[in-house]
């Protein structure tokens, strides 16, 4: 390697003709590399992911594709040898597959179902097949047993009765319908609308006081993708928002949103005291990209198999997840983050981050693995506490409001993805 001066030169002289050439043939030599690397980085491909959605991605990025597709298969085959092994559905069995109930009641059951519950839960975290998620979400989120309360024909007879009514959830919807991944093929066709309006409407029927929020749709959306009849997806969304989720998160004052965000940001300030201070120094607060990933449950920021796969472990763990893999996003960026100088920047690293992580491994290891968590009762109690705080703001908010712009009976249709 070529020095840019000869270390034998006297001060102030040039070096050697030989060594000034040669140097020269290296910086230009490097500069055509970096341009040759970039042009290699602007060069996109179109691929089509597990759920049909098209993309165009470098060549890096779908190389990465491929791999998570090879890694599908052999999960799949992972699961199927459990198949095999343990039983057709071993994991529809309700003490097997009702994670959380196992948590507290460990001492009353039994070697093989504890080690059956175990044995799922580190499979869920790995991934779920496609082709079995239906079924395994159903089971293991309480949909199935949620389901079985009422009629078989509850859904069709549901859709049915408001067929044609109008209230202001269902002019939100019909307004957003358009704007729900607008470059999917099915999503996007005439049929895709239709089951997905079907399926907003019939639930903001079942539960008004939630009615509809902006972020639904696109949950909704990805709901029908992976569970292929709009009957399995109603309940999946039924139990997410009456379950899965913590209350009121998607109510008219996005009151159980605000307090997430504030036990997030307590989490986020005790794992990251660094980082959190420098955003507070430029003035980013982390809201402005949190809410959409809560309200979306990332559906909208990461690609689909990496939003699957956070919703393979939520559906199974609980809502946590969801903070526990927006801590890792953050922690992944974390360096990158602090050299930032502006809100802009921070939002390029951030939106960058999420759309292009194509590798669900590597989100869900640093989640799991490196980013250590309050317990959950430690949250809940911080929760409580922030429960009374965002009370008491939002009550301020209201009257400060014009009673005249308020519209008592919008059953939500006017909520927006503004939490902060």
């Amino acid at each position: 390697m070529y020095r840019p001066l000869n270390s034998e030169s006297p001060p102030g002289e040039s070096p050697p003709k030989t060594a000034a050439a040669a140097w020269g043939v290296e910086r230009a030599e490097a500069r055509r590399n970096a341009a040759s690397n970039r042009a290699r980085r602007n060069i996109k491909v179109k691929v089509v992911d597990l759920y049909n959605f098209n993309l165009e991605v470098s060549r890096e990025d779908a190389v990465t594709i491929n791999q998570v597709l090879e890694r599908v298969k052999e999960q799949g085959r992972v699961w199927w040898a459990m198949e095999a092994k343990n039983g057709a559905g071993w994991y529809l069995q309700p003490e097997i597959s009702s994670q959380a109930d196992t948590t507290n009641r460990v001492s009353s059951l039994s070697l093989s179902t504890i080690t059956g519950s175990m044995q799922l839960k580190k499979l869920i975290r790995k991934g779920i097949p496609p082709s079995l998620r239906p079924r395994v979400w159903m089971a293991v989120s309480g949909a199935t047993k949620k389901q079985s309360t009422v009629p078989e024909s509850y859904y069709q007879d549901l859709t049915q009765a408001v067929n044609g009514r109008e209230t202001p959830a269902t002019r939100q919807i019909d307004h957003d319908l358009g704007r729900t991944f607008p470059m999917h093929p099915w999503i996007d066709s005439a049929d895709g609308r239709a089951a997905l309006r079907r399926l907003l409407v019939a639930y903001s029927f079942r539960d008004s006081r939630v009615g509809y929020c902006q972020g639904m749709n696109f949950v909704a959306a990805m709901l029908l993708l992976v569970m292929k009849t709009e009957q399995d997806a109603f309940w999946m969304l039924a139990v997410l928002l009456e379950n899965v989720l913590f209350n009121d998160c998607y109510a008219e004052n996005l009151y159980g949103c605000h307090v997430e965000q504030r036990v997030f940001k307590d989490m986020f300030k005790k794992k990251f005291p660094r980082l959190a201070a420098h955003l507070d120094k430029i003035e980013f607060d982390v809201s402005l990209v949190t809410t959409e990933w809560f309200l979306c449950l990332f559906a909208k920021s990461l690609p689909s198999e990496t939003t699957m796969r956070v919703w393979d472990v939520m559906f199974n763990e609980g809502a946590n997840t969801l903070c526990i893999v927006a801590l890792a996003i953050f922690k992944m960026k974390e360096e990158e983050l602090i050299r930032t100088k502006h809100v802009g920047e921070v939002m390029k690293v951030l939106h960058d981050a999420t759309d292009h992580a194509y590798n669900p491994d590597e989100l869900l290891t640093v989640a799991f693995d490196k980013v250590k968590v309050m317990s959950s009762q430690t949250i809940s109690k911080q929760r409580k506490k922030e429960q009374l705080e965002v009370m008491a703001e939002l009550e301020r908010r209201v009257q400060r409001l014009n009673p005249g712009d308020q519209d008592s009976g919008s059953s939500g249709s006017q909520k927006v993805m503004s939490a902060h």
